[in-house]
């Protein structure tokens, strides 16, 4: 009676001790993001991070990023950027490569050579590369679609994925004409604009998109104190989730 006794707690804490190592191993990807304001404005990297908390894939997020960067600016190492050595270091998953929304439209010789050059360099180092298409300025909405004509020939050319941002903006804007997804310079974005952003990362690296989510995230600083990254109208979010899930 005892043993029986003895091996049913056994196996019961067993239980207990299995379920909760299943709960926590959970399969992560560490991604690498290239590009300029358009990736770091609102820690767009670090609110993909925080949103895949959500999903069965946790997205560990790194950026090497300059204001204005183009993709040349990142193969070259101006504006003390240090992208190439990031790469190489083979830390990375996965890699996204973001140029600007004129480059693609103004300068696409130059945007196909780099975006090659990039790719290669990316794939050398065992990651994936990735093309994050933008959105164009909001006074010429009419550049999305040479933007992301010029994305997808990259993507073509490189055997790369594409993350559409671009055309999630085009789509939430369409559905929602009032919605703020630009800061008063009609360029960079507005927090709203960053989490639908990160939403379509998260999307494609996870692979699945949370049903819900909660209107505030919250990082530790240096000091182990809890700081509120980005709240937001629970409306907005349901939105933007909608949004992707569409696109």
């Amino acid at each position: 009676m005892k043993f029986i006794r003895y091996l049913f707690i056994t196996i019961f804490f067993f239980g207990i001790a299995s379920e909760c190592i299943a709960q926590v191993k959970k399969d992560t990807l560490s991604v690498l993001f290239i590009g300029n304001s358009y990736t770091y404005y609102s820690n767009m990297p670090h609110l993909v991070s925080l949103i895949s908390d959500s999903t069965k894939i946790k997205l560990i997020t790194s950026k090497s990023t300059a204001g204005g960067a183009k993709l040349s600016d990142h193969w070259y190492g101006n504006k003390g950027l240090k992208s190439k050595e990031a790469i190489s270091s083979g830390k990375y998953d996965i890699v996204v490569l973001q140029g600007s929304s004129s480059e693609a439209v103004k300068k696409k010789k130059e945007f196909l050579k780099y975006s090659k050059k990039l790719s290669e360099l990316v794939k050398a180092s065992g990651a994936k590369p990735y093309l994050y298409v933008p959105w164009p300025p909001k006074k010429i909405p009419q550049f999305q679609e040479t933007i992301t004509e010029s994305y997808q020939e990259a993507s073509k050319e490189n055997d790369c994925g594409l993350v559409m941002v671009g055309e999630a903006w085009k789509l939430a804007k369409t559905l929602r004409p009032d919605i703020q997804l630009y800061l008063p310079d009609g360029s960079h974005p507005t927090d709203l604009g960053a989490f639908l952003t990160a939403c379509a990362f998260v999307n494609i690296f996870s692979r699945e998109l949370p049903k819900n989510l909660p209107d505030r995230f919250f990082i530790t600083d240096s000091d182990g104190k809890e700081v509120m990254l980005f709240r937001e109208n629970s409306l907005n979010i349901t939105f933007c989730l909608n949004v992707i899930q569409n696109l």
